[in-house]
């Protein structure tokens, strides 16, 4: 008479049960190495978010900056030669949405011409301080039209 352990039920049970045992175990491992990696992918995308929102706030300033360069570049360009008045001036502007003070700095080297220098610094100090140099000369006059000067 023969035995074989192999067709029995019992050995059956036994031969699951040491498998489920041993699966369970490596099922652990895994979820853990699984939550490894998600946390360096998670770790690495909070870097790039992190960059990009940098980035956005630098490109921000940046725009706002530029915009009150401009416009203070146009109001001195508009302005008469002989209204724009030699010296240093401050404005601080505090409203809105870019708050920063200003320094209008006019010198004239050389009779007829004026060189303007405007230095813009944000009170956030995310943002980075800028400065523009431009020479106005003093227009020569046609008196084609002018009467009185003949």
């Amino acid at each position: 008479m023969r035995i074989s352990l192999r067709s029995s039920s019992r050995a059956a049970g036994a031969a699951t049960s040491h498998t489920r045992e041993a699966r369970k175990g490596f099922v652990i491992v895994e979820v853990i190495v699984a939550m490894v990696l998600l946390g360096v992918a998670i770790t690495s995308l909070a870097a790039l978010v992190w960059s990009v929102s940098r980035s956005g706030i630098r490109t921000t300033g940046d725009a706002y900056k530029n915009g009150v360069l401009m416009q203070e570049v146009n109001r001195l360009e508009g302005l008469p030669y002989d209204s724009v008045a030699n010296g240093s001036f401050t404005y601080s502007v505090s409203s809105g949405v870019y708050s920063h003070s200003r320094v209008v700095t006019v010198a004239e080297p050389v009779a007829n011409v004026k060189t303007i220098k405007v230095v813009i610094t944000p009170t956030n100090l995310k943002y980075k301080p800028d400065s523009i140099s431009f020479t106005r000369t003093k227009a020569r006059t046609s008196k084609v039209l002018c009467k009185t000067c003949q």
